[in-house]
């Protein structure tokens, strides 16, 4: 990818991780892939695949908060997601409010007559992508 610093965008859940790139020069964010595993081994490790790949000069965390803006149990979570990706892969880790991106991904994949349990794993990819989107029309505002 081209124009700009690579970026890979995370969409953290207890179960699944969806993951999206991007580029600060293009401003376009892609879903890419969605890690599909409870346990912080194998998730890391998929993790360090990704980043090997792409090379990003950066990466962004959803963060999770009530409707309200509060945080709650994920939040915590996420943060700390944040920290371990930082402190394992040395590269800087911004956090983007994600209030409503998988329900925006949920409404995308209904309009396109997708859905539902058998496309389950389509959502995680998509919420990414609007985290990450989010997170370039910022940086291109600035």
């Amino acid at each position: 990818m081209s124009g700009g610093e690579t970026v890979l965008a995370f969409d953290f859940g207890e179960r699944f991780i969806g993951v999206a790139v991007g580029a600060t020069g293009v401003g376009v964010a892609h879903p890419l892939a969605t890690i599909d595993d409870p346990a912080s081994g194998p998730r890391f490790a998929a993790i360090a695949e990704l980043i090997a790949e792409w090379k990003p000069a950066r990466l962004v965390v959803g963060l999770p908060l009530a409707l309200d803006g509060a945080p709650h149990a994920l939040t915590r979570r996420a943060q700390r997601f944040a920290r371990q990706l930082e402190g394992r892969f040395g590269l800087p880790v911004a956090l983007v409010d994600e209030r409503l991106t998988s329900a925006e991904a949920a409404e995308r994949l209904r309009a396109i007559g997708r859905g539902g349990r058998a496309d389950k794993d389509l959502v995680h990819p998509l919420a990414a992508q609007s985290i990450l989107q989010d997170f370039l029309d910022r940086h291109a505002a600035a």
